[in-house]
């Protein structure tokens, strides 16, 4: 009788606990939500995570505070995610470099890029193109590959730093078609980019977002862009595969995501918002004109291209003989 009674007990608060929890769910979200961006501010990351941090408090009816905690390219932040509670009050602004280079970069990371973060959906692909001085003789991909392979030398480009994912492609273009070329690593694609205004290096690859402006005034010549499609910001600009480089496409993409073991509805609901900020005319185009390609889809889709691109990115890591510094 006793045991009849503990069981019984023991039933009903296994059915409180489950109601509370869905109750919980449905009733999501009842207070704001921090979007840890794992970089310092003012980068195309920063910007876009702050767009998508006011655009989703608006849809979800409670602030969405974008927090910057940078370091470690971008490791700490995202650690900070993956040990937090799953409860959807805690998110990550994913970046490529850190959850689909930077395993590859480190001996050792302090998450699992697979394992520890339930994908929410990706933002967008920032895309990533060469530029030249115009001192530089050159004006198309032919033209840098040869002048690079008759220096002995090597041919400079700059980028934001070493291991990120300017500097992975540039490693893969070099891999592609045997052009000598030697990387200069910046602090930040802005440093890059003010030497390549300077005439102190003659090129540099870079998020489009960054160069747009020099192009556009004619203070730097826009070589290509790594994108599968033209930027819409430079229509006139080609793409490395239409430049004669097969199968080239790398982007900077960005997403969102939250600790491993968050409740599916929650994912499907910030899914959702996240999906009607990247459809709107309003969202399209204040992404593209910080040169992010909006791309809506699933959570699904999102964790595929993660995966996909850790297995993408290692060879090339290890060929190049990348180390974090």
């Amino acid at each position: 009788m006793k045991l009849h009674r503990y069981l019984s007990s023991a039933i009903f608060l296994l059915t409180v606990l489950v109601s509370t929890a869905s109750f919980a769910q449905l009733n999501y979200p009842n207070r704001p939500i921090r979007l840890i961006i794992p970089f310092t501010p003012g980068g195309v990351t920063d910007t876009s995570g702050r767009f998508i941090a006011e655009q989703l408090s608006l849809k979800l009816g409670q602030q969405v505070i974008a927090d910057n905690k940078p370091g470690a390219s971008g490791n700490i932040g995202s650690q900070m995610v993956a040990s937090a509670e799953p409860d959807g009050y805690t998110l990550l602004l994913g970046y490529a470099g850190t959850l689909s280079i930077n395993p590859s970069l480190f001996d050792k990371v302090p998450f699992d890029s697979v394992k520890d973060f339930a994908p929410i959906g990706k933002i967008g692909d920032a895309i990533l193109i060469v530029v030249a001085n115009n001192d530089f003789q050159g004006k198309t991909l032919a033209d840098v590959i040869a002048i690079s392979k008759k220096d002995p030398n090597g041919l400079s480009y700059g980028t934001s730093g070493s291991g990120g994912t300017p500097h992975i492609a540039g490693e893969l273009f070099k891999q592609k078609t045997g052009a000598n070329l030697v990387h200069v690593p910046y602090k930040g694609g802005g440093q890059a980019l003010l030497d390549l205004l300077g005439g102190n290096i003659p090129l540099v690859y870079t998020a489009v977002a960054g160069a747009n402006q020099y192009v556009a005034t004619g203070r730097i010549k826009a070589i290509a862009v790594s994108s599968a499609k033209r930027s819409p910001s430079m229509p006139d600009v080609p793409t490395f595969i239409e430049s004669g480089v097969k199968d080239f496409v790398i982007d900077d993409w960005v997403g969102l995501l939250a600790p491993a073991k968050t409740p599916k509805p929650i994912i499907a609901k910030l899914n959702q918002a996240l999906n009607e900020v990247l459809n709107s005319p309003e969202g399209k185009a204040k992404l593209l004109s910080m040169g992010i390609f909006p791309s809506p889809g699933t959570p699904e889709k999102f964790g595929e291209q993660i995966k996909g691109d850790l297995i993408r990115f290692a060879p090339i890591v290890k060929a190049a003989q990348i180390k974090s510094e």
